[in-house]
Order: structure tokens, then sequence, then C-alpha cells
């Protein structure tokens, strides 16, 4: 047994959490000003981490490695669970080539770039988060708008700003489930659960979704931009917002994003049916002239040249690369083609509304179906308390778990689009190899967060932070935004700081549910700076290098959208929106 001890270095709460902080530190030094690649820094920052809790916090030796296995776990199921079967139903459209098609019939909606922005960054990219996450978006909706003869600076710039609002729901709402695990236990908040954190988080993001579609019009086309396609932004940008409000707090936290990204595509669509903007410039024939009149950067054309886009999208073995070339516009492809493309995302809409009917629920959370058990040899308790920490119990939903739901909708995906069995096989073997070193990074990530929380490090850390007072309001985004521009995930970033959060509010007086749910909502905006991303956008338009020029180009729109975050979290915690947070 271990009991946690608040300040266990000479008896100061400063210097313990000093100690607290090296494992953090040494993984945002290796990681931002190191740039060693993320699996090192997670394995280097869980090794300094046990060695912290063992010499520092005087937690056992055996109680620190059985702490770890625990978080790897979690980190792979349920979180890498979710996403390493997301994504392999997105490789099998690409392998059938029904990928192609989709990318296609966004082309169709409108020729204007702005627009395409819009639905393509935004909506469809909300769509991949909600599914995906993990860069995945990005990766996908920079090569199409490319496609689209998007200059390519601009089409990273655009990727990135749109992977904002839907992150904190994405990957089926895994930043939350890991944010309620994480804090689970930390106090006898009995609020904490994924259900009333998805809530508070759902009444922030939605008010940043509203102004995100209206800063890509702004990046793609400056103040005409605004002037001439503000309608279309804030269409999309109020009804993902409304959308994403209802879902996440009376439907289902998992599909918060899945409904927002189809409603806002839907609004648009349907506005354009009877609206079109006063001109459509052509953007693309601009960033030729540009480019001729020695304006800096490759054109998309001449992009799409040198760099192999066009061959990675006739590439049905080459996963997430989601590429094309402007030379297939011309096909006209079979309403009965469009309808397969579209049809994964029915299928998982499908299976996880019905998995998520409240019967459905409340049979599958009882054995054999869901099994939770104490992590064998694991027990920790809080300072002054009796009974083991809640994060010490493990639970197995096996079968109604998210990753576990995405592998029927797989299987469906494959009988749907023809993709024989032993290519969706080879596609799912495929996914594992392509994502070997996320998983490692992940569960290594994971297994962090766990000792620190464990062996009191966490604890301490809030303790100290608490001595803020009411001004740990205005930081708290701040510190999820510092989590994901580091981490470059915002899983990561709640599994580092959601107990803190919880713990720090807990000491100063503050509600736990907003700093937790603050946590998600700040990381969000580090997401589009932070070194992982900014490489997968780079290296999507030929600029892999130049990352630097690419952060420039976005971290004003971060800190920017920051401090709108951070004013929101500051209204809420005050009688003006203190209406706003679950009670």
């Amino acid at each position: 047994m271990f009991q946690q001890v608040l300040d266990p270095v000479a008896g100061s709460l400063g210097l313990s959490a000093l100690c607290a902080a090296i494992p953090l530190v040494t993984l945002f030094v290796l990681l931002g000003a190191l740039k060693v690649k993320a699996w090192i820094a997670g394995l280097v920052s869980l090794l300094v981490s046990m060695v912290v809790a063992v010499v520092f916090f005087s937690m056992p030796v055996g109680q620190t490695l059985l702490s770890a296995t625990e978080g790897a776990a979690f980190g792979f199921f349920p979180i890498l669970w979710i996403v390493i079967n997301a994504i392999w139903v997105y490789n099998l459209t690409v392998a059938s080539g029904h990928f192609d098609v989709l990318r296609r019939s966004f082309a169709k909606v409108s020729p204007d770039q702005r627009i395409q922005a819009i639905i393509i960054a935004f909506c469809f990219g909300a769509l991949l988060e909600a599914l995906a996450g993990f860069g995945t978006p990005v990766a996908i909706t920079v090569v199409m708008l490319m496609a689209m003869g998007f200059q390519p600076i601009k089409a990273a710039a655009v990727a990135l700003i749109a992977n904002t609002a839907p992150v904190a729901f994405g990957a089926l709402a895994t930043p939350i489930v890991t944010l309620a695990t994480v804090t689970s236990g930390v106090n006898d908040d009995a609020r904490l659960t994924v259900d009333t954190l998805g809530a508070m988080v759902g009444r922030q993001t939605p008010i940043l979704a509203v102004i995100v579609p209206l800063v890509l019009v702004f990046v793609v086309d400056g103040k005409r931009g605004v002037r001439q396609t503000w309608l279309p932004a804030i269409v999309s940008g109020i009804s993902f917002a409304i959308a994403q409000f209802i879902a996440a707090n009376y439907i289902s936290v998992p599909l918060a994003d899945i409904i927002a990204a189809l409603v806002s595509a839907a609004a648009v669509v349907g506005l354009l049916r009877v609206w079109q903007p006063s001109e459509s410039p052509d953007l693309s024939e601009q960033a030729h002239a540009t480019a001729a009149m020695g304006g800096g950067g490759a054109t998309a054309g001449e992009t799409l040249g040198d760099e192999p886009g066009e061959q990675r999208a006739h590439d049905r073995n080459a996963p997430r690369t989601g590429g094309g070339g402007a030379a297939d516009g011309h096909l006209s492809d079979h309403g009965g083609d469009v309808a397969k493309a579209y049809a994964p995302y029915l299928i998982i809409i499908v299976i996880f509304a019905l998995a998520n009917l409240a019967p459905v629920k409340a049979f599958f959370a009882e054995a054999p179906w869901t099994v939770k058990f104490p992590w064998p040899g694991l027990n920790v308790l809080a300072p002054g308390a009796d009974e083991p920490l809640a994060s010490t119990t493990f639970t197995f939903n096996w079968f109604a778990a998210a990753g576990t739901l995405m592998i029927f909708a797989g299987i469906l995906t494959a009988i749907v689009l023809k993709v024989s069995p032993a290519r969706a096989l080879k596609a799912y073997v495929d996914t594992y190899k392509e994502l070997k070193w996320a998983i490692v990074t992940v569960m290594a990530v994971l297994a962090l967060a766990y000792v620190m929380n464990q062996s009191g490090q966490t604890t301490t850390l809030g303790a100290f932070l608490a001595q803020t007072g009411s001004f740990f309001v205005f930081l708290s985004p701040i510190l999820g935004w510092i989590g994901v521009a580091v981490t470059g995930s915002d899983t990561s970033a709640n599994a580092l700081f959601g107990a803190l959060q919880v713990q720090t509010a807990a000491q100063a007086g503050l509600d736990p549910v907003l700093l937790a749910a603050a946590n998600t909502s700040g990381g969000v905006l580090g997401k589009m700076v932070s070194p992982q991303n900014l490489a997968i956008a780079a290296a999507a338009v030929g600029m892999a290098g130049k990352e630097g020029e690419l952060f420039r180009k976005v971290f004003g729109w971060s800190i920017l959208l920051l401090l709108f975050m951070c004013a929101i979290v500051v209204l809420q915690a005050s009688p003006v929106l203190s209406w706003m947070v679950p009670g």
C-alpha cells in the first residue's frame, strides 16, 4: 500500500511542486526545444516520472511500475482502440477508391475556394476529427484543399485553424473520456463524468465554432472574403455550434462532432441552393500571379506537379494520404458511387446512435459485457484517505467500447464498398504499422500521467497552483493550451493536466467541472501550433523543413482565440455566465 503525501520534499510544498514538475519540464523540453521524436520523449519522460515518484515521493518501486502499466493499458484501451479502428475505416474508403469520389463531390458543391475552405476544412475536417482525430483531419483536408487549387501555405494554414472547435469531441470524445477517467475520484464531486464534462465543454467550444469559419474565409481571401462570404461562414458556424451544444448536452457526447459536422455541411449546401457570393475570384490564378511576381512559395499547381500528390491519390495501398490532383476534376461519378462514398459515415452514425440508446447502454454496462476490476497489486490512497483511488479500478467494456463499434462499422463498410476480406485485413494490419510510433507515444504519455497522478505529483502541483486563487480561472485554458501545443493531443493534455485542474479547483474554491472542461477547451487552440500537426501539414503540402513559416502563419490566430476562450471561462466562473455550468 502507498499513501500520497502532499509535501514529501523537506516538508515544503514549493520544493515538492518543483520536483513534481520535473517530468513535465522534461517532456516539454524534449518535444519543444530539442525536437526529439514524440515516442522517445514520451518514454524518457515516463522514466523520469517514475524516478521522481520513487526518489522524491517515496512511492514503492512495485507500485510505481504497476501504476505505469495501468496507464499504458488505458492508453491502448479504450484510447488507441478507437483511433486505430477509426483510421482503418477511413483506409477502407481509400483502398476502394471511394475517398476520391467523396472529394470530387465536395468540389462540385461550389467552385469558390472560400466556401470550399468551410465545407472541406471545417465541416468535413470536423467529421474526420470526430471519427479519428490525432492529426488525421489535417493530413487529409490539406491535400484535398491542394487538389482544389489552394496555395500550399494557405491550404496548410486553413486546415490547421479549422482543426480547433471539433477537437474536444474528437475520436468519439476520446479527450473527454480520458478527462473523466483521470479526474474520477480526485475529489468527491459526482459530476466528473463523461456526460457532465462533455456538457460543459459543449457550452464552451460551440462559442468558438461560430468564429472559426469567419477566420477561415479571412485567411483565404482577406477582408474581401469576409465581406462576400460572411453569410455561409456564419451559417456554418452557428449551425455547427447549435448542433454541437444540443448533441453534447442532450443526445450523445461521442456523437457531438459527427452530428455537428453533418448539420453544418447540410446548412451550407442548403444555403448555396438559394444564394451565391457576388463574385468568386479565381484565387488559384492569383497564386500563380503572385509566384510569377516573386511573391514567394510554389503555386498549388507547381506543388502538385513536384510533390507526389497525384500519385498518392491513385495509390490505393497508401492509406491516409487522401490526395488527388486536379487532373481528375473532369470525372463524373455515378449516384451510386457517391452514395457509397458517404455510406461509411452513415453506418457509423447509425451504429453509435443505437449503441447510445439508454436501454442498450444499460444492458452493455453490466457483466459480461463490461468488467470492472482493481488493477492487480496496485493499492494507492490519497492523503488522509482510507479507500484506494478510483483510478486504480480498470473498466474493460470490451463489447460496447467505441473502438469495438468502429470494427463493426468497418466490417459493414467493407461489405458496402465491396472490399474483399483479404484486402480489408491487409488494410487493418497496415493501419497498425502506420500508427506504430503513435501507439508507443500515447501509451507512454498515459503511463506518465498515471504515475504522476497516483504518486501524488499531480496533487502537489495542484496544491501549489491553488495559491494563485481565483486567477487560476484565467490560467486554466492556458494550461490546456500548453499541454496540447507540446504533445499535439487534447487527450494527452487531459491525461497530464486533468487531475491537476480538479485538484487546484477544489483547493482554490473554484468549480472543478468548469476548470476540467477549460483544460480541454483551451487545449483545442494549441493544436494548430503543435510540432506534430505543423509537421503533418508541412509535409502534406511539400514544405517539410519549413514548419517555422507555417507556425508564424497560425500562431497569432492561436493566441487570439485562446484569449477569447480564457474570457469565456472567466465569465463562466463569474455571476455573468455561471448559469452555464451544469449543477
